[in-house]
Parts: C-alpha cells; structure tokens; sequence
C-alpha cells in the first residue's frame, strides 16, 4: 500500500496535473468565490494544499531545494508577517497572510516540480481553456440571451463591441490574461511543444479577447512585453562579447523612455482616459495619498486585496459607482500596507526578479527562457494601473517566474559549483 501511494504521488502526470490545476485555481478564485461562496474557495485551496505537499515530500530526492526560495522573496513575506506586530486590523491581516502564503507554497511547488517549458505549457493549456470559457460566456450573454450575468461581472457588451471581462470580473485583468497567453502560445509555438493550427488558433484567440476588452492597460502592457520580446531576440543574436555594451545601451534607452513618458504624461493620462477610469483612479490615489503620511515608514499593515468592512478601506471611494478593492496600483498598495520599508523590499524583489530573468533570457539559447523576463515585464507594467500582482493569480505567477530565475542564477548555487561549470 505504501508503495502504490508512493509511486502515485511521485508520479510526473501527477506533478503536471496538479500544476496546472493550481495555476487554474489562481487565474478561476474570483469566479469560484462568486459561483461557490469563499468558503468553498478555501476548500479547494487546503485539498489543493494537500496533494501538492503530498507530491513534493514523495518527489523530494528530486528536487533541488538549495536557491527555492529567493531571499528578496522571503524577506518581503517576512515583513508582510511582522507587519501584524502594529496592524491596524490585525486578524484581517492574519486572514490575508494565511492566503498569501496559500498561494505562494502553489507558486513554489509549481517552479519545484516543473522546468520552465512544463510550466509554460501549463499556462498554455489553462489560459486556452479560460480565453475559450471567457469568450462562449460573453456570447452567451451578449448576443444569444442579451442580458448580462451579473455574479460573473459578464455585462453583455460584446454585441457592440466590448469592453469584455470575462470569468475574471474585470476587463485590465482579463486583459492581461490575453497578453500572457500571446507570450506563452508564441513560445509553444517556437518552441514546437504543440501542433501550428493549435497555436495559431491560440494566438488568434488571445489577440481577439485583447481587442474586445477595449483596455488602454492592457493594451500599453502588450506593447511594454512586445518590445522587451523584441529587444531580447536582437541581443540573442548578437555575438556573446557585443551583448553586455547593447544591454547597457538598452538600459540607457530605458531610461530615456521613462523620462519622455514622464515629460508628455499629460497627454498620455488624456489619451487613456477610457470611460472615467483614470479620473477615478486619481481621486482614488489622492485620498489614498493623504492617508498614507499616517504611517510612511511601517504602514497599516498586510491586507492584500482590500476589506472594505474595516477602516480606512471602507472610506476610500465614497460616492462613486465602483467599490474600492485595492489601490489600483501595486506599488501604492504596497507602500500603504508596508510602509517605505516594504515598498523597497518590493520593488527590490521585483528588480532582482526581472534582472535575473533578464539575464537567463539574454545568455541561454532555448527560447523557453524568455518567457519569465516577458512576463515579469507584463505584470510589472500592468502594476502601474492594478494591484492584481499582490493577490491570487498574479502573485502567483510572479513566484513562479520569480522563483525559476533564481533557481538558474542562485549565488547558493553558485558558491556550491566551480565557477567553470556556471555558462553565465
């Protein structure tokens, strides 16, 4: 009996599937908490939580456990904890911790158990059925019945053309879900992990849902992914002593565009100010502003998406039609929640994240490798507009990104190895 349960747990069919299911679990927690309640929500993540501790202890000989956890990411989980030393609202913030480390162990266990090219076909695989789902239940909604769904945030717009959300309940979120598959299908594409007509279809149904969103975000977030995919292919294929001039020459022109975009932000904040959403977003981060400089330094304390049952969430955005669920942007969010203090461990960690991904995406051959330091650059673009990357899927698969980056560029690793056998 021991045996048989041994050889299931540590199966490879198993560690794909329960992959993938956690991968679904993230991207699907808005919508099972509206179909199911939270309740059950929490059922699903502890039977989740479950077979992949199960998996992984039977899998343990095999995975590397030596640079797993990134420091950047571990420090910045402990502060998010010790935050509940001076937390404002401190069992919402113990709440919130306990379901940020649920999906940080899934994140983990998913970078522990697959490489990077099982793990894009993981997405690969979710985001297709998802994009499908999302795209049938707007046409159900929109054109066949006419009226919208209203506990799946569905509005019935798609026979004029969108905005669309999807299962996701928002349309910057679904969007982004559409960017990250355009990443991952043409990556399965490249790397010939699935049939032409499979990825073509695939790619023709994320630019399509893309489209219908009708989301400025989204739309600044796959062009931020286009050119980082674009410039990453010039400088593979350049001669390995001409990359690291170029890369600096990149980052130079990096710079350049973060300060043009800052000198003509007047008329960028016109041209995307679709449907009021900036307008709120600017009263929303003024109220937010004035209580900030409350607490600058350790912030209120850890609450991930906002409980707008307790104060000073429950003031923010009264007397407008939408209900506060976060900052709408990562960086401010963290920055109230954690203080100063928290907002550099965070941006600390996204930085060291992408730099490594960067690094691996630039040296290595396989194409596979591209695919973190792409999508890192998506989510951190759309963190300008969103806090999704705090929560759920999107925190989620920042661990996972951020995690197969360290184990490829790990100084733990490294102080293990001869220098010789390092290819970077």
């Amino acid at each position: 009996m021991r045996a048989a349960l041994a050889a299931f747990f540590s199966s490879a069919r198993l560690a794909s599937a329960l992959a993938t299911t956690s991968i679904g679990v993230g991207i699907l927690a808005w919508s099972l908490d509206n179909i199911i309640g939270f309740g059950g929500v929490v059922g699903i993540l502890l039977a989740q939580l479950a077979l992949c501790a199960a998996s992984a202890w039977a899998r343990r000989d095999s995975i590397e456990t030596i640079g797993i956890l990134p420091i950047s990411l571990l420090a910045f989980l402990v502060w998010s904890i010790v935050s509940l030393a001076w937390s404002q609202y401190q069992w919402v913030t113990l709440g919130s911790l306990v379901y940020l480390g649920a999906f940080t162990a899934l994140g983990l266990y998913v970078a522990a158990v697959r490489d990077t090219l099982q793990v894009i076909r993981s997405f690969g695989d979710v985001l297709r059925f998802v994009l499908v789902v999302s795209i049938v239940l707007e046409v159900f909604s929109g054109i066949l019945i006419d009226a919208p769904i209203r506990f799946l945030g569905i509005d019935a717009h798609l026979a004029t053309g969108g905005p669309i959300s999807g299962v996701l309940g928002n349309r910057n979120e679904l969007g982004l879900l559409a960017v990250i598959g355009c990443i991952s299908f043409a990556i399965e594409w490249r790397m010939r992990s699935i049939e032409r007509q499979l990825a073509i279809g695939s790619l023709a149904l994320a630019v399509i849902t893309l489209v219908l969103t009708r989301s400025p975000i989204a739309w600044g977030t796959a062009l931020v992914a286009a050119g980082v995919l674009g410039t990453l292919y010039l400088i593979r294929r350049l001669a390995p002593e001409r990359r690291r001039f170029w890369q600096f020459a990149v980052l130079a022109a990096a710079a350049v565009a973060a300060v043009t975009a800052w000198l003509l932000r007047s008329f960028i904040v016109g041209s995307l100010n679709a449907d009021g959403d900036l307008n709120y977003r600017l009263r929303l981060w003024q109220e937010l502003w004035a209580q900030l400089w409350l607490h600058p330094v350790e912030g209120w304390g850890w609450i991930g998406q906002w409980n707008t049952e307790v104060p000073p969430y429950l003031s923010f955005g009264l007397g407008t039609e939408r209900e506060s669920a976060s900052a709408v942007n990562a960086y401010l969010d963290v920055w109230f929640q954690l203080g100063f203090i928290g907002l550099t461990i965070f941006v600390g960690m996204l930085g060291l994240a992408f730099v490594r991904s960067w690094l691996l995406a630039a040296h290595r051959r396989s194409v596979q490798f591209t695919w973190p330091a792409v999508v890192l650059a998506a989510l951190l673009t759309a963190s300008l507009a969103e806090s999704g990357i705090l929560i759920e899927f999107g925190w989620m698969t920042f661990v996972i990104c951020c995690t197969l980056a360290s184990q490829n560029l790990s100084w733990r690793n490294a102080l293990r190895k001869p220098l010789e056998q390092e290819p970077l």
